[in-house]
């Protein structure tokens, strides 16, 4: 009998659904998944009665496993019900740590394959078809896998995210990325410039470039140097109809001068930062093996409001942390306090197998885990509200992406991400207009549309 290839299957019509959990990195992998798999003949599609479904997982989170398993639970009465007839997949972070696990718990699943190998889902399924057993990639190749990824397919919208650096060399002592992204790799710049204009093409207006530590990135530049991210930003700028660029998750060590500058110098680089920090206290920041202390966050912040004054800020907390007394948690409250965040993500600490943190002896209970998590995001969402609320009365540039939530609405976003809405259905996606914010809600804005018209 001769083997399945997927060049021989190419012309069948599939079914796909991508269930995605976690990060945005996340949200990009899977789009790129749907991307590889499309020259196979699947085409996605919103129910989990498919003939494939991924689940794209995430590690970081407490009880990632239990929700994993749970949900393959689900599925296989779906399976069943198909007579068998769909695979199943678990990728991402969860798959990268408990690949032979997986397999073991749920002989059901087809394919295990992890964060760095999905660009090998032809091949992997093609095994399945032929060989009629399970199959598990979580290598680490030496290849990048976007040397084998082909160019994006799905259309965004008008705003696009683009992985330009993925991994981590921190090894923070509560964090799973080094062990299931692996170290810190950056795409050449020709490359990310490439995707960058044909996701334009496609009709983005604004680009949102991601990473784990996506400021560490240092990739190779078109002149055969090396290039800092302050650099890429600036080439990225000039892409015609590329109006807006962000980038995210950034950590402090890696903030240096001149991307702080280019908030300044690049005005198409939006006045909104993602820093996490984690802890207001030295203490419980060198317990985390941050490699940096709460002054360095402090000078970064500093030199980013006198290089842009209108610059917003969100960040990470973690509370609870093994260790953390009265005293750091007051710290960290403190620092919240004083610099004063437009959004924030806040957590209790969860041990996550295999981290040193997991293994210390000093873990905090988890009442006072809760109780600091409730006074933290108490003041946290009160500093959300107070951002919001001093949007009233500005006038700015808001990107719509498409209708709003009710009949007759129209939705984009700030410069600050924050979601505008405006009672106009007359507005193309993807065209940029001022507008004056006429009241604020916790979580988004309403607006008027002005009557002069920046052009689309």
């Amino acid at each position: 009998m001769t083997e399945t290839s997927p060049i021989a299957t190419a012309q069948i019509l599939r079914t796909l659904h991508i269930v995605t959990w976690g990060c945005q990195m996340n949200v990009y992998d899977s789009a790129r998944m749907a991307d590889v798999l499309r020259p196979l003949g699947y085409r996605a599609v919103d129910t989990p009665d498919a003939d494939m479904v991924i689940l794209n997982t995430c590690h970081i989170r407490e009880r990632a496993s239990e929700k994993l398993f749970s949900e393959l639970g689900r599925l296989r009465a779906v399976k069943d019900a198909r007579g068998g007839a769909m695979t199943i997949a678990v990728a991402g972070c969860v798959a990268q740590a408990e690949g032979a696990e997986i397999l073991a718990r749920a002989p059901y699943v087809d394919v295990v394959v992890g964060s760095q190998a999905y660009h090998r889902l032809p091949a992997l399924i093609a095994e399945v078809e032929a060989k009629r057993r399970a199959v598990v990639d979580t290598d680490f190749p030496a290849e990048q896998k976007f040397d084998h990824l082909p160019a994006q397919q799905a259309s965004q919208g008008p705003i696009a995210f683009l992985a330009i650096q993925e991994g981590c060399d921190k090894f923070c002592t509560f964090c799973v990325v080094p062990y299931t992204r692996g170290a810190e790799q950056s795409r050449p710049a020709a490359a990310i410039l490439a995707e960058a204009k044909r996701l334009v093409a496609g009709g983005a207006r604004e680009i949102a470039l991601l990473g784990q530590n996506v400021n560490a990135w240092h990739g190779d530049g078109l002149d055969g140097r090396t290039w800092p991210l302050a650099r890429l930003l600036a080439e990225l700028a000039d892409i015609p109809g590329l109006a807006r660029l962000r980038y995210t998750t950034s950590h402090p060590r890696d903030m240096d001068a001149a991307l702080i500058a280019a908030h300044h110098d690049n005005p198409k680089l939006m006045p909104f930062l993602h820093l996490p920090v984690q802890s207001g206290s030295d203490a419980i920041l060198q317990a985390m093996n941050r490699r940096h202390g709460v002054d360095l966050f402090r000078r970064i912040v500093a030199d980013l409001r006198a290089a842009r004054p209108d610059i917003a800020l969100s960040s990470d907390f973690i509370v609870g942390f093994p260790g953390e007394t009265d005293a750091d948690f007051a710290a960290t409250m403190h620092l919240v306090r004083e610099t004063g965040f437009a959004l924030a993500y806040s957590f209790k600490y969860s041990p996550r197998p295999g981290t040193p943190a997991a293994e210390s002896p000093d873990q905090v209970s988890k009442s006072l885990k809760n109780s600091r998590l409730q006074e933290l995001q108490a003041v946290l969402r009160e500093q959300q509200h107070d951002f919001n609320r001093a949007q009233i009365g500005r006038r700015f540039d808001v990107l719509f992406t498409g209708p709003g939530r009710h009949p007759g609405q129209m939705a984009g976003r700030s410069p600050y991400l924050q979601p505008v809405i405006v009672n106009t259905a007359s507005l193309v996606p993807g065209t940029i207009h001022p507008v004056t914010i006429a009241s604020a809600n916790p979580n988004s804005l309403m607006a008027t549309l002005n009557q002069e018209q920046i052009a689309a």
